[in-house]
């Protein structure tokens, strides 16, 4: 019990580690290229999404936005169900 115990929270502290290090790479692109505020925030919650999941299906997800030539909310909405899509099927 006390091993099944110890793997899961092995686990779980690798799983935080890798989100932490995404989101410094993140953070740290975001600083390269001069962001600050809004910008930085959406930059760097996309470029988490892109590096967390899958990377093929986010942009298959905004090729298609794009050929609808969807801008903001709408497209973050498109990509947002497009991607859960891919991901339930």
């Amino acid at each position: 019990m006390n091993k099944c115990i110890t793997v899961m929270v092995l686990a779980l502290a690798g799983l935080a580690s890798s989100a932490h290090a995404a989101d410094a790479a993140c953070e740290a692109k975001a600083g390269e290229k001069k962001l600050a505020g809004a910008a930085k925030n959406s930059f760097v919650k996309k470029c988490e999404r892109e590096s967390g999941g899958d990377g093929a299906t986010q942009k298959a997800c905004d090729a298609k936005a794009a050929e609808k030539k969807l801008a903001g909310a709408a497209k973050n909405s498109f990509i947002k169900k497009c991607t859960k899509d891919a991901a339930a099927g």
